[in-house]
């Protein structure tokens, strides 16, 4: 392969790489700011242009100084084989100072009250190649602040102008409402008249944008960035499959941000994925278990939830009824199957089904016109459920056949069904009337009550929100929303995709793979764990983990563990091979700023 050397590096190349993605694919760090890998180069902000030595053919291959010696964009610039680049050389130093000096002119010292202090390129750069002093000693150019969309504030002060945000709403997006005004100092992005930036991937310019300039409403003024803790995690809301972090401190979400993964959402979420997850924290959420008594539902402990749950869902199958679980495409495959095997040890003849599969609009690819299979598009999906494909891959390996949402509802009003199982942990309000009306039908003259709130059926519910299922549930149990648990998802495009648990379950909720964990122990007649026996968990208790006074609840068997749980899928069926040899694990690279002294404090 051909090969160049950057600051003393050799590095190998593909004929077509730019010298900066040479440079950047080998660890070596040349500053940019206007360049994006996924954005049209246009070298305009200058601080990544090199001096370099390149083979001269016509002079018997001996190497000279390329184009005369002059500064060049080495983000625009092909690299050459056998050339010497060097961007820490005097000559280029100095104009890394001189660009710096220049962008700070009229920036605004904010760095204080910004929402990007921390995570600001124009703070890097300065502390690595700027000076340490200004010799401006002029008015500085004020610009105005801007209200350009739904989510997005625009403090065009400290704009540098780099144009990502203008270049990616004509090339990715192709809604093009964003351009640059004026001339000279008086430049400034800014919103074409009448237009907002109101489209399905818009937040994607707070990303973009290396400085303080583009800023997220919803995240503005709410937490420290060097607070927070990021975890990589999968969407949870929708079929896509997008690699995120999550970002949160003290168990909270703050926001949510795109990971890169070239291979499905390349390095952009939409914004229904990005502001999707408040239902976390609901004040609706449910908190504790609740069982029927006297015909009513009363908070009550796990010890006498589970007990009901295991007494009346044997004594509709002893009574020669069938068991009937729906596991919602919001759960994990991990999940699924802890809930199949639970289902099928209750009732070898269980019948399985998925729950509902919300769909809004149709699938959209952008930029508009490019087809789904183009390296460059992004898709957004109609499908907000993350995980019907692997629910479905699950239940059909344990060995049943498995129906969707509407032959399982049509199923589950006929009366040889004694009980079901129902899980939920949907987004939004999915007590549907055709799914209660399925679910919790009215008793029929021909039929006892026996003992059940749903037409003498034995109803148990693993929900995450309070609706209207819970209502004529026998058994409520809360459960835990994608945020607070890890596991696997198999996306639209059929890729298997694991995932970390971000923060705690909320007090007195477990995750629906551990109560399916501790149903089993029940039904077995185990005995609770003793101290001396009891699975440890530990949890770093370090700033950005773990809320204080959050009573975590004590499983009532083994630990649910999803990398255990894959194995143990594996060992058991061998159509579920593919958990232990095709799921994709987040590939997550950690380091610090060198020459930045750490100090505990």
């Amino acid at each position: 392969m051909p090969t160049i050397t950057i600051n003393g590096v050799a590095c190998e190349f593909t004929k077509g790489q730019m010298i900066l993605q040479v440079a950047h694919a080998n660890g070596i760090d040349i500053p940019s700011y206007c360049y994006h890998d996924g954005l049209t180069i246009v070298a305009s902000c200058r601080i990544c242009l090199g001096e370099a030595m390149a083979p001269n053919p016509r002079n018997e291959g001996k190497l000279e100084p390329y184009m005369g010696g002059k500064l060049f964009p080495t983000c625009q610039t092909a690299a050459v084989d056998g050339m010497v680049v060097n961007t820490d050389s005097p000559k280029s130093v100095a104009n890394q100072k001189s660009v710096m000096e220049y962008l700070l002119i009229n920036h605004p010292l904010d760095c204080p009250v910004c929402d990007q202090s921390g995570e600001c390129l124009l703070q890097d750069y300065s502390f690595d190649y700027g000076r340490g002093a200004s010799r401006f000693e002029e008015q500085k150019v004020k610009q105005p602040k801007k209200d350009v969309g739904p989510n997005i504030l625009l403090y065009s002060d400290r704009c540098i102008l780099c144009t990502r945000c203008v270049r990616f709403t004509r090339e990715v997006t192709g809604t093009s409402e964003l351009y640059v005004d004026g001339r000279g100092n008086k430049s400034e992005i800014d919103i074409f008249p009448g237009e907002a930036l109101d489209n399905p991937l818009a937040s994607n310019v707070i990303d973009l944008c290396p400085v303080g300039a583009l800023l997220d409403k919803d995240f503005l003024f709410a937490q420290r960035v060097w607070f927070l803790r990021s975890t990589p995690s999968i969407d949870g809301i929708t079929a896509s499959g997008d690699n995120i972090w999550i970002e949160h401190n003290e168990g909270n979400v703050y926001r949510i941000k795109p990971r890169e993964n070239m291979a499905v959402n390349k390095w952009w979420i939409t914004d229904e994925v990005r502001y999707g997850w408040k239902h976390v924290h609901a004040d609706n959420r449910l908190r504790s278990p609740m069982r029927r008594k006297h015909g009513a539902l009363i908070e009550d402990d796990y010890k006498r939830a589970y007990e009901d749950t295991i007494a009346g869902l044997k004594h509709a199958v002893a009574g020669g009824k069938r068991l009937a679980l729906m596991v919602s495409p919001n759960l994990t495959c991990e999940e699924a199957y802890a809930l199949g095997t639970l289902a099928k040890l209750i009732d070898p003849q269980a019948i399985f089904g998925v729950g509902p599969v919300p769909f809004v609009g149709e699938d959209q690819t952008f930029p508009p016109g490019a087809k789904a299979d183009d390296p460059k598009a992004f898709t957004m999906y109609a499908e907000k459920a993350p995980n019907a494909r692997g629910v479905q891959r699950v239940l059909g390996a344990i060995g049943q056949m498995v129906l969707d949402a509407d032959a399982f509802l049509a199923r589950v009003k006929e009366q040889d069904i004694g009980a079901i199982i129902a899980t939920g942990n949907y987004r939004e309000d999915w007590a549907r009337p055709e799914v209660t009306g399925a679910i919790h039908r009215a008793p029929r003259a021909s039929e006892g009550t026996g003992g059940g709130a749903s037409g003498g059926r034995f109803v148990v519910l693993l929900d995450t929100h309070g609706t209207a299922m819970v209502d004529g549930a026998d058994v409520v149990l809360p459960g835990a929303t994608w945020a607070e648990k890890a596991g696997t998802f198999e996306s639209a495009r059929k890729v298997l995709q694991a995932f970390e648990q971000a923060i705690p379950v909320i007090e007195l909720a477990k995750t629906e793979g551990q109560i399916a964990l501790d149903l089993i122990a029940e039904f077995h007649g185990a005995p609770g764990l003793s101290d001396h026996r009891a699975s440890v968990v530990i949890v770093d208790e370090q700033p950005g983990q773990v809320p204080q006074a959050v009573e975590v609840v004590a499983p009532r068997s083994r630990l649910f563990n999803a990398a255990d749980m894959r194995a143990e899928m594996a060992d058991r069926y061998p159509g579920l091979s593919a958990f232990v040899t095709d799921v994709r694990m987040p590939q997550v690279e950690t380091g610090k700023m060198e020459g930045v002294e750490m100090v505990e404090l």
